[in-house]
């Protein structure tokens, strides 16, 4: 969207907002399956971002679901059960009743023994065997060691109530390092060839959580980006394994999706330093916060247009530094938390500032607004709105207030 568009927006919804873009998750899909192999059918795990679920579900295959409240969102927007891989480190009792409730899940991943356990002790009791894929650990709390699927692809084998699908494998965040992923995806092409050999156990599918990152600071490089997933999917498909692939993905869909908008309330000077505060934060955007102290976010103060679409008198950051007539100062924002962590970006070249200036920060589309430090000074969380194909806004989440959260239930 332009900005005379998110001004809009902004006046509309009020600041601190997010804006979700349906045009840029099917912009990143497309650049997925073009780099990727053909065979991969994509998971988002829906952690990265529950409000995105309206506008990226034509896009992908399956949801994946780490926790109660995660399934709860899938059923309170219609998600069908076989659209859900039910995964997470921690799956209790009451987790599991209501999966299946719903209906037959596609996959439930075990992460331990006593995960096994607990899913075949319910699927005995519900009488439906369930589809599991078996996690291997790549050196994290994530999954289990190889001796510990052995053992399970053994006492499994013809089990009445569990039917061992194949291997979960999740890589990490933030992955950089192809050559990392290439010794993760040969160390699960030699357990399932020995599964193979030793057990005659044959994997019928693979799901591989491979990290993908997002640069939310510099530029974007699509050359880069281009070359680095073409050199993955040449990984992927030079596995032994050739059989369903699902890659299971979180940032790396749905960060180049969102928008946040925030507002500068207030404008002072203290000690020769010039500080703008706006009304959102460090709790809006964790991703950003802090870091942004050290390193120049993908962040404009948006200005309108005429009517003719032409940019009214303004000049952005860099324009600022190149223009030496330019009248700009240099600006750190803050946002409205009563801490001195509370620092979104340092020396931001600015003309003009004042009050009401609204700024936007990209990139916001993966866990800004749900892992933040949303409850601190108890302010209210951003509306969320929703840009479908059209460019219709459709409100996602209305502003809610948080003190009801952190009121005392009791007072003595």
């Amino acid at each position: 969207m332009n900005d005379t568009q998110l001004m809009t927006l902004a006046r509309e919804y009020g600041t601190p907002l997010y804006l979700f873009e349906q045009t840029a998750l099917s912009d990143r899909v497309a650049l997925l399956r073009e780099c990727l192999p053909a065979r991969a059918e994509l998971c988002l795990a829906i952690k990265a971002n529950p409000f995105a679920l309206p506008i990226i579900r034509p896009y992908v295959h399956r949801l994946e679901v780490c926790s109660p409240g995660e399934l709860n969102i899938c059923e309170a927007c219609g998600t069908a059960p076989e659209e859900i891989v039910l995964s997470g480190v921690y799956k209790d009792e009451a987790m599991v009743r209501h999966a299946l409730s719903l209906g037959d899940i596609h996959r439930y991943t075990v992460e331990s023994l006593a995960q096994f356990e607990l899913l075949r002790r319910l699927a005995q009791e519900s009488g439906r065997r369930l589809p599991v894929l078996l996690r291997l650990t790549c050196g994290s709390q994530f999954g289990m060691d190889a001796d510990d699927i052995r053992a399970l692809v053994a006492a499994a084998r013809d089990d009445a109530w569990i039917d061992v699908r194949g291997l979960q494998q999740f890589s990490g965040t933030q992955k950089t390092s192809l050559r990392r992923v290439e010794r993760e995806l040969a160390c699960a092409d030699a357990l399932m060839a020995e599964l193979e050999e030793t057990c005659g156990f044959v994997c019928r599918e693979f799901e591989y959580g491979p990290g993908l990152p997002v640069d939310y600071f510099d530029a974007p490089d699509p050359a880069a980006e281009r070359a680095f997933l073409e050199q993955l999917g040449d990984k992927l498909d030079a596995m032994a394994f050739q059989g369903p692939l699902t890659l299971e993905i979180g940032r790396g869909l749905t960060a180049c999706c969102g928008t946040y908008l925030t507002a500068v309330v207030d404008a002072k000077t203290n000690q020769k330093v010039n500080y703008a505060i706006v009304d959102g934060g460090i709790h809006h955007l964790t991703y950003y916060g802090g870091a942004m102290a050290m390193k120049q976010p993908p962040v404009r103060f948006l200005e309108e247009t005429d009517g003719n679409g032409k940019q009214c008198e303004a000049v952005s950051p860099a324009a600022a530094i190149d223009d030496a007539e330019a009248s700009a100062e240099s600006w750190t924002i803050c946002g409205s938390l009563c801490t001195t962590n509370d620092i979104l970006v340092k020396s931001l070249p600015v003309r003009d500032m004042h009050p009401g200036r609204v700024l936007a920060f990209e990139r916001a589309g993966a866990y800004c607004m749900t892992e933040g430090v949303s409850l601190l000074l108890s302010r209210e969380l951003p509306a969320v709105v929703l840009a479908d194909e059209t460019g219709t806004i459709h409100l996602a989440r209305p502003r809610t207030r948080t003190d009801p959260l952190n009121t005392p239930a009791v007072v003595p």
